[in-house]
């Protein structure tokens, strides 16, 4: 693939594919390995307050990442440099599913297999995403990145909504996902009306209870996918063809100067004085173009490390030729400026080794799916049992009132049917029988109680469970308050 220049020391290949904020394109390391950058659209950076924005997304799914969630994007770093801002990632970002999905004709394409273990690992990626208290913002088949060994990464988390000022919510993402999961029905269990119904209901039950359960809904209907779907053999298959046949992206790279010119780097993600970046000083002010000439004495006349005035480490032309981005990243004080160096350049593992993790990735969905429908299937066959009962009610009440007491029956999760009875203090008990569906372990019962006349007494209302109990064991819990009038 010819070559577009370079950005931090990483070679830009031939391959990229358009964003709605710039432009991918898939990059080679110092190291040799590869991954990926996205040059920012400059004016999505208009905003006064965008880069800042930016640079606390990028900094969040760095924590996310360093915290061991596996299921997004790693990024290396975010730089500026010649006037525009790149995100550096240690994966290319390419292929997308848009781009897997676009209807190419191939030999053996992807089928709803394949589209389970996305919609699996996106799920749960997302949930992870959302129990941080963020959310991804701008799911769509282009922000899905489809490894080498057929796992899904998401990219471009949180960035469009940064740069737009937007909030990002879980709701927008959990609609997102089921539009996902139709799309993907369409384009890989066309014909298969077993897959496809099983899609749709993930789809609906996203939009009605939550991700958590949508997966749900794909484990428990995997016996209308394809044998051997979880070991990703056809996605794999699929990004061979994809690399071997070259496939055309329609956006050709961006224009960069020739490697060597590439003029200051000024990473984005540690501020002078070491430590996560501040929203001021990654602030619209921050000059990234000075040319080598505007250095102040001391500084860096012949294009190497200098420091400007406002005390960031400066690359600029002139830097020795047998000098790599390793260099650049490690040499001297930029040590304090930004990411270290093993992460920065996306030094992974050699391809045997990604080859080995790619298997232990597919034994691990296998033994979580396995794991998932025997927990389901050992919840759903279980006999309904009661575990705990327990009883709220209010301090105090005044004259002539309707008390609410509140009882919640705890089960296994089983279905079957409850029998409890209320003993309210001096009145006759209240027996009730109640349907318990699957999978429902809390189930909350309530006592209506009218009290009038007048003094002061202290009343209690007992909730007992008749069945399912053990015999002669029945499980009950009360609570007291006292009427006055």
């Amino acid at each position: 693939m010819p070559e577009g220049g370079s950005i931090a020391g990483h070679l830009l290949t031939g391959r990229s594919r358009a964003s709605e904020m710039g432009t991918w394109t898939d990059v080679v390391g110092p190291d040799g390995t590869r991954g990926g950058a996205l040059r920012f659209d400059p004016h999505s950076l208009a905003d006064p307050g965008a880069r800042e924005r930016l640079v606390a997304a990028v900094t969040a799914d760095r924590r996310l990442s360093q915290s061991g969630l596996t299921g997004l994007m790693p990024v290396t770093d975010l730089v500026a440099a010649r006037g525009e801002v790149w995100l550096l990632t240690a994966r290319p970002a390419t292929p997308s599913l848009a781009e897997l999905m676009d209807g190419r004709p191939q030999a053996q394409p992807p089928d709803a297999g394949s589209a389970a273990t996305v919609l699996v690992e996106t799920a749960q990626t997302l949930l992870a995403v959302h129990a941080a208290g963020l959310a991804h913002g701008s799911l769509h088949a282009g922000t899905v990145v489809i490894g080498e060994d057929g796992t899904a990464l998401l990219a471009e988390r949180g960035l469009a909504t940064a740069l737009r000022g937007d909030a990002a919510s879980p709701e927008r993402d959990l609609a997102a996902w089921a539009a996902l999961a139709r799309g993907l029905a369409a384009a890989w269990a066309a014909g298969d009306l077993g897959a496809a119904g099983l899609f749709e209901r993930a789809a609906t039950t996203a939009a009605t209870q939550g991700l958590g359960a949508a997966r749900d809904v794909l484990v428990e209907g995997r016996e209308l996918l394809p044998a051997g779907f979880a070991t990703r053999e056809r996605l794999v298959r699929t990004i061979q063809w994809w690399s071997a046949a070259d496939v055309p992206t329609g956006a050709p790279p961006p224009a960069r100067p020739a490697q060597g010119d590439e003029g200051e780097v000024v990473t984005l993600l540690y501020p002078p004085g070491s430590g996560p970046v501040s929203g001021t000083a990654a602030g619209g002010g921050m000059p990234y173009a000075a040319a080598a000439g505007a250095w102040p004495a001391g500084g860096a006349p012949n294009g190497g490390p200098g420091t400007s005035p406002s005390g960031e480490v400066r690359f600029g032309p002139g830097v020795p030729v047998d000098t790599t981005a390793a260099q650049i990243w490690r040499a001297g004080r930029e040590q304090q400026l930004t990411v270290p160096a093993k992460d920065r350049l996306g030094r992974g593992p050699a391809r045997r080794r990604r080859r080995r993790g790619g298997l232990w990735t597919g034994v691990l969905f296998l033994l979580i799916l396995a794991v998932a429908l025997a927990a389901w299937r050992l919840q759903r066959g279980a006999p309904l049992s009661v575990t705990a009962v327990d009883v709220k009610a209010p301090k105090v009440k005044g004259c002539d009132t309707t008390v609410n007491v509140i009882g919640v029956i705890t089960t296994n999760g089983g279905a079957g049917e409850v029998s409890y009875e209320w003993l309210p203090s001096g009145e006759q008990p209240v027996k009730h029988t109640e349907p318990i569906a699957s999978g429902e372990s809390s189930h909350q019962v309530s006592l209506k109680w009218e009290v009038h006349g007048k003094g002061t007494r202290k009343l209690t209302a007992r909730l007992r469970v008749l069945s399912p109990t053990a015999p002669g064991t029945p499980l009950e819990d009360k609570a007291s308050f006292t009427y006055k009038c």
